[in-house]
């Protein structure tokens, strides 16, 4: 494993040891946020958000999904998110998952996740795995390598963001996957769609396409939804 010196806690998954970074909210306690990285790794961007998170009163914890290694070319990162079984993420996001509900600082008993790019669609991956322990899920621009599996255990309450211009989630396919989630699991997920493109929330885009008043809107958005359904 390279190390990432944003490593800050360990914790179990799937008979070994998984890290990342976890950031407690000045009061000590507060509902659990899982955040899940993009394809460019357990970067400063994404510690950042668990941080900015923890600021309005969250436990956060971004899990170190590439082992330590990250990127800023978009070629390796791309070779990075195919390298990485969707499984094995979901194996070691529902570590993540358990160990806040462990967690002393941690209060109720459902968590939030949120994900961006890559990490959107783990978002979805965990919501419809991990059942009721996911109290909201919010997918920012969420890309999978492969299909989602099936929607049938979902119960927590979704809330994306997508762009208008992006063209790796594009408005059609964000339709379609909203008309499945609903057909499998009987709810529409509130999926909402910005004059922007892809990755427009990342402060430290590498793309090009950050959008400091979309993102502005899309965050709080997300908190008032992570209030709302994990009090």
């Amino acid at each position: 494993m390279t190390e990432n010196p944003l490593q800050n806690v360990s914790f179990p998954s799937n008979g070994g040891t998984a890290h990342g970074y976890l950031a407690l909210p000045e009061s000590g306690s507060g509902p659990g946020v899982v955040v899940i990285q993009e394809w460019w790794g357990l970067t400063a961007h994404i510690a950042d958000v668990t941080n900015r998170l923890a600021a309005e009163g969250f436990v956060a914890l971004a899990p170190d999904l590439y082992g330590g290694t990250t990127t800023h070319d978009s070629d390796e990162a791309g070779q990075l998110m195919q390298d990485l079984p969707v499984q094995q993420a979901a194996t070691d996001l529902g570590g993540a998952v358990d160990y806040l509900l462990a967690h002393e600082a941690v209060v109720g008993d459902k968590v939030g996740a949120v994900g961006f790019c890559m990490g959107g669609g783990f978002v979805l991956v965990l919501a419809a795995q991990q059942g009721d322990k996911i109290g909201a899920a919010v997918p920012f621009y969420g890309v999978l390598g492969e299909d989602y599996p099936s929607f049938e255990k979902l119960a927590a309450p979704l809330l994306g963001h997508f762009g208008e211009q992006d063209t790796m989630a594009t408005p059609d396919a964000v339709k379609s996957l909203a008309d499945r989630i609903e057909a499998e699991s009987g709810t529409r997920p509130d999926f909402r769609l910005y004059p922007a493109g892809h990755a427009f929330f990342n402060d430290e885009n590498h793309m090009g396409t950050y959008d400091p008043e979309q993102a502005s809107i899309a965050w709080n958005a997300t908190l008032e939804f992570l209030r709302a359904n994990l009090r």
